[in-house]
């Protein structure tokens, strides 16, 4: 690592102020709408420091939980648009342009999770939560990206699916039905009204995980099978949740031939949700967050050696480290520490942006 470059940038941000070496900055010098990163806000965070914190480093917002049914429409009869259309209006004051995570996904309300419900009553949800979020984004210049799905398949790579309860991670839309060709036909709905009721916005198809070769060869294969049927779909979308070492060497291969596939497909590729995720380590660790600058570096550095091929977005989920409940992930790392003080993997990827670097650290499995 070189780290006279960190000592270099970080000292002519204390001389010269943050905006100078701000990433939106820095990429203005990037050929236009070709290349994007941003970060993604909860809605609580908005008129805080950390507001101040994203509105200095970024131009691309996507909202964290605001446009979730969850949080739209949590059962029939109810809705609820404020905290949406706070951030719209956060993003036309301050002329950002916006991703909407808002998919038909695990992202569901509790009533669509509840197992009393039928399958004839899941499709009139889906139809409503999704029907009124396309047209209310379709006319809103700084709606660029929407996530029309999110998580379809397991990283076993079969679909996932319904559980039991309504408190677990689950995909209640699933048991809607699978079509004579085995796609579910909740991702067929959801894609018939996005191109119907959001033909301004460029659709996305998002998914998590890491590179497991199953999972992405069945979205692979739904997508072409959407295309197939005449749909529109704009873009690829990998979350980037990362754990433990980051990326290894065979999943970064792996990573640039989806990115590969995607552009020759004539489509964006997206990085959604990119943090790094704990479960026992110290988020103050030398080696941890090591780990996580050389993890975002391979990254962003595989996406600038992929920016002329088509194009290529990266968007952190959320820009602070944040202590979380639950045994899994107990911390997630971001790019500012929870003192809201610049970490390694900022100056990481401001350098890479700097030096438009495409080198990649290959990290070989252990027991390779």
């Amino acid at each position: 690592m070189n780290y006279l470059f960190y000592f270099i940038v970080f000292f002519s941000i204390q001389l010269f102020g943050q905006d100078n070496y701000s990433i939106k900055n820095i990429i203005s010098e990037y050929p236009k709408d070709s290349f994007f990163i941003g970060g993604s806000l909860n809605h609580s965070e908005l008129n805080s420091k950390i507001e101040k914190l994203f509105l200095k480093e970024f131009n691309y917002l996507t909202p964290e939980n605001a446009s979730k049914q969850t949080a739209i429409h949590p059962r029939p009869g109810v809705w609820n648009w404020k905290k949406h259309d706070d951030f719209i209006n956060f993003a036309k004051k301050n002329n950002l342009n916006v991703r909407i995570h808002g998919p038909i996904s695990p992202q569901a309300s509790k009533w669509a999770k509840n197992d009393s419900r039928t399958k004839e009553e899941l499709i009139i949800n889906l139809e409503e939560f999704f029907t009124a979020l396309c047209k209310r984004v379709n006319d809103v210049p700084n709606v660029i990206w929407m996530d029309v799905v999110n998580e379809t398949v397991l990283r076993n790579g079969n679909w996932f699916s319904e559980k039991p309860g309504d408190s677990s991670w689950e995909n209640p839309w699933t048991q809607i039905g699978l079509n004579d060709d085995g796609i579910p036909l909740y991702i067929i709905k959801a894609f018939e009204i996005a191109n119907k009721y959001a033909p301004n916005v460029k659709l996305v198809y998002n998914h998590n995980g890491g590179m497991e070769k199953p999972m992405w060869l069945k979205v692979i294969k739904t997508i072409e099978y959407l295309r197939n049927l005449g749909l529109r779909v704009d873009g690829l979308g990998w979350q980037g949740h990362l754990r433990n070492e980051g990326l290894y060497k065979d999943d970064l291969i792996f990573f640039s031939k989806i990115i590969d596939w995607t552009h020759q497909m004539g489509m964006e590729f997206h990085v959604t949700e990119l943090n790094f995720w704990l479960k026992d380590e110290n988020p103050k660790s030398l080696l941890v967050n090591n780990i996580q600058s050389v993890s975002y570096s391979n990254i962003i550095n595989t996406l600038i050696s992929k920016r002329k091929n088509g194009v290529v977005t990266l968007n952190h989920w959320g820009i602070t480290d944040k202590q979380k409940n639950g045994n899994f992930p107990s911390y997630t790392l971001s790019l500012y520490d929870s003192e809201l003080k610049p970490k390694q993997a900022l100056y990481s990827i401001k350098k890479s942006l700097i030096e438009k670097s495409t080198k990649i650290h290959l990290i070989n499995k252990k027991h390779e």
